[in-house]
């Protein structure tokens, strides 16, 4: 039958000797603990001689309390001197004992005022902000610095890997592309009326959804789905391949990872972004246009025929010259995190979703400034 553990301090010889009796175990921590409490703190000290012959049963909690009461070094000492103690109890003992020589003896420091802590939380995410700021900066000069070195050298381009990217990133995006911007297109075009029609003025609404989706709707959304589509397979990509170590056998056979697995997957976005967001501008405004024949009683030639006369070729131009610079930025983005991922699985899925959020928060703020740069412009 199990038996709590005691303390028994025997002062009738010198030294005194301490008995360690019963089982020291987690049921009964706390008893065993107030025990040590009320036990004098000159006999763990050296004061006492310490018998452990009557030990019960023993656990990790029992054997950490021991240590931390006694100290790791006399607990090895005595344990080791002890005659009879089973081999799996002296195993215990020294190995909680070896342990807690690498553990802090005393708790932490109580924690501050919850202000200070928010404000030091706020000033690590700012300090881990400018560090990725830093990085990608970085890895965007090295790669312009790959893409002009291989312009030097056409033999090393590689057209196969490309044209599989191409593909990849362009060809099997065009539905999920298709589909969106012309809902899309469709539901603007359908509250535009809406609101419009207290004013009069529903035959502007072909205006509305040819302006946002020239300048805006198009390539944005296009951007952000390449985001969440794209970044996210790069990252994925190249994050498993330096799990298995591939990046390092690529190194290994004295080939460069920039030019092997970054240039065609960021050239590939690159030749694909401008189409698909060309593509999506169609199909946002013959989604707005079924909406104007259905609702509004404009004919479909009616519609060209303003787009035609009352849409500056400009809107277009204006579009399709952010897409470039999208693209960029979401392919290095992507590349980037998943030559951060490390070997595990679930670094390489922290990358992923790092890298779509970077690549959806870098793509809206570019966005944001190059309307404005615009609007000032007057163009």
């Amino acid at each position: 039958m199990p038996q709590p553990g005691t303390l028994e301090l025997e002062t009738t010889q010198t030294p005194p000797r301490l008995r360690v009796r019963g089982d020291w175990t987690l049921a009964h921590y706390a008893q065993l603990k107030s025990q040590i409490q009320r036990t004098p703190e000159s006999a763990s000290s050296g004061g006492a001689q310490v018998d452990l012959a009557e030990l019960g049963q023993l656990d990790t909690a029992g054997a950490a309390l021991l240590g931390r009461w006694l100290g790791e070094e006399r607990l090895l000492e005595v344990a080791s001197n002890t005659p009879g103690l089973p081999v799996e109890r002296l195993a215990l003992l020294r190995t909680v004992g070896q342990a807690l020589n690498t553990c802090p003896s005393t708790p932490g420091e109580p924690s501050g005022p919850a202000l200070v802590e928010v404000l030091a939380h706020i000033g690590c995410a700012v300090s881990d902000f400018a560090k990725q700021v830093m990085a990608l900066l970085g890895f965007i000069g090295l790669t312009l610095e790959c893409l002009l070195r291989s312009l030097l050298w056409p033999r090393r381009w590689r057209i196969t890997s490309l044209v599989a990217h191409i593909e990849q990133t362009g060809f099997n995006a065009i539905p999920i592309i298709a589909l969106l911007t012309f809902m899309v297109g469709a539901v603007v075009a359908f509250l535009g009326a809406t609101v419009l029609a207290e004013f009069g003025a529903t035959i502007y609404t072909v205006h509305l959804v040819a302006f946002s989706f020239l300048r805006e709707f198009g390539v944005l959304l296009t951007a952000i789905l390449m985001a969440g589509r794209t970044a996210s397979a790069f990252t994925a990509q190249i994050g498993s391949m330096k799990a298995n170590e591939e990046i390092d056998a690529i190194r290994t056979l004295g080939l460069d990872p920039m030019e092997l697995l970054v240039l065609p997957r960021m050239l590939a976005m690159l030749i694909s972004l401008p189409i698909l967001t060309f593509i999506a501008m169609l199909c946002g405004i013959v989604g707005g246009g079924m909406v104007s024949t259905l609702m509004l009683d404009v004919s479909p030639a009616m519609f060209l025929s303003i787009l035609q006369s009352d849409i500056p070729v400009r809107h277009l131009y204006i579009g399709l010259a952010k897409a470039p610079f999208f693209a960029f930025l979401i392919a290095v983005i992507g590349c980037l995190e998943g030559f951060k991922a490390s070997g595990s699985a679930k670094s390489v899925g922290d990358h992923t979703t790092s890298s779509v959020v970077q690549s959806i928060f870098v793509v809206i703020l570019l966005d944001a400034m190059a309307a404005l740069f615009f609007m000032e412009m007057g163009w």
